[in-house]
């Protein structure tokens, strides 16, 4: 016990092993429903879910363990909502990588943000963005979670390009996705402790009742396939998309950390504690990449942990303890269907969408780029060409109506960047 006070000074924080490890354990029954979740996303990368499963407890235990002992904040690292669908429906689905070609940008992506933690960069990268185009894309991964929830539980289906048709509410899927859907907000809005994860069980449940087959329930047994760590491919290195795919995930992780971990901290009031906690989680993201898995990010779960009294390393070191006793349920993961899924989706969606509240739209030239890359992310099923018009329109209409001192150097190199992404890519039909 003095080691453990010694190592993250319980005492100078005003806090107790019982208090840190209580909120630890509330922490892990807030969040464990990521396991599930983002392995179900990763598998429809062509990831075996098995594998994607074991990386996601890897990951999410590591993140926390770094957390502890290089932040010593209570902040929860997980795979983050939003970015595991840039992984999967982004990287790999709309712009050809494989998976093990995804974790390669993974990696070089978390490397950089290393450098941006470890440097001054996080400073000059987050005063250089607008705060519209980061709020914008919050908003944008936020519809995109909606969209792909509502595709996942069977009460839209995708037609082309994106353009969506209402299901058919007599499948018994969408049906099982209505009920885990309403028992869902019910548990959320009276703030159940650990509702995402009743809200899983609820419909595993339905699965049984409405004789509904687990796309994964055959696959249980971990195998030589199973394994996805170090399985990286750099073979298109060399090529444009692939350095655009880095440069997005990259800020998308970048401005969505420094944000998350500003609140967090200022939250236990230990501002001090923001280097630390920035560069675990920099450290956390970059070995995603090298475990399997999308990028940890600081979970806004991490409040639940923090308000039930979590103020030090200890309580992130106990949640990443349980992460590791949870692979004890890894034979059962197969068995969680989608509908059971689509519902957590759809409320985490529509709470980054809530993040629109504090968006200022009165000013034409900044209200236009923000909408363009919000809706563009959905429409184009892409959330890099999302927020590559938004960069890009927000410089063109600032010097169009001689605003240009507005734009900064580094947005400017930003939206040159994606400019020239788009350009390689209409050469062909020129």
């Amino acid at each position: 016990m003095k080691s453990t006070g010694g190592i993250f000074k319980l005492d100078q924080h005003d806090t107790t092993v019982k208090k840190e490890v209580s909120a630890g354990v509330v922490g892990f029954f807030t969040i464990v429903y990521i396991v599930a979740v983002n392995a179900l996303i990763l598998s429809e990368s062509g990831m075996p879910f098995e594998g994607a499963v074991i990386a996601t407890i890897a990951v999410s235990a590591l993140g926390c363990i770094l957390m502890a002992f290089i932040g010593n904040a209570p902040i929860i690292l997980v795979p983050g909502m939003g970015i595991n669908a840039m992984f999967t429906y982004t990287l790999v689905n709309a712009m050809g990588f494989t998976w093990q070609e995804a974790l390669a940008i993974v990696t070089v992506s978390g490397l950089l943000f290393i450098i941006v933690a470890f440097t001054k960069l996080s400073d000059v990268l987050n005063t250089a963005i607008p705060q519209i185009l980061k709020d914008a894309i919050t908003v944008g991964l936020g519809f995109f979670l909606l969209m792909i929830g509502l595709e996942k539980g069977s009460l839209i289906t995708q037609g082309n390009n994106a353009l969506l048709a209402i299901g058919h509410f007599n499948e018994p899927e969408a049906l099982a996705t209505i009920i885990t859907l309403l028992v869902a907000l019910i548990l959320f809005v009276k703030n159940v402790p650990g509702h995402f994860l009743w809200t899983i069980l609820t419909g595993t449940i339905l699965s049984f009742v409405f004789s509904i087959v687990p796309e994964n329930a055959s696959n249980q047994a971990l195998t030589a396939d199973s394994i996805v760590w170090f399985q990286m491919s750099f073979d298109s290195w060399l090529e444009i998309p692939f350095w655009i795919g880095v440069f997005s995930l990259t800020m998308v992780l970048v401005f969505e950390n420094i944000g998350l971990v500003h609140g967090h901290v200022s939250f236990i009031k230990k501002p001090e504690k923001y280097e630390g906690a920035l560069r675990a989680n920099a450290i956390s993201a970059f070995s995603s990449g090298l475990i399997g898995s999308s990028p940890t990010v600081s979970t806004v779960e991490s409040t639940a942990a923090m308000a039930a009294g979590g103020r030090t390393g200890l309580t992130s070191l106990t949640t990443g303890v349980l992460f590791i006793v949870s692979a004890a349920f890894i034979p059962y993961m197969g068995y969680i269907p989608d509908h059971a899924i689509a519902p957590i989706l759809i409320i985490i969606g529509i709470l980054m969408i809530q993040q629109m509240r504090h968006m200022k739209l009165d000013d034409f030239t900044e209200s236009v780029p923000a909408i363009l890359l919000i809706v563009m992310i959905p429409f184009t099923y892409s959330i890099a060409d999302g927020i590559a018009i938004g960069f890009i329109m927000y410089p063109f209409l600032k010097f169009m109506t001689g605003k240009w001192r507005e734009v900064s150097m580094p947005l400017l190199i930003i939206s040159i960047l994606f400019l020239l992404y788009f350009v390689v890519h209409f050469i062909p039909f020129l």
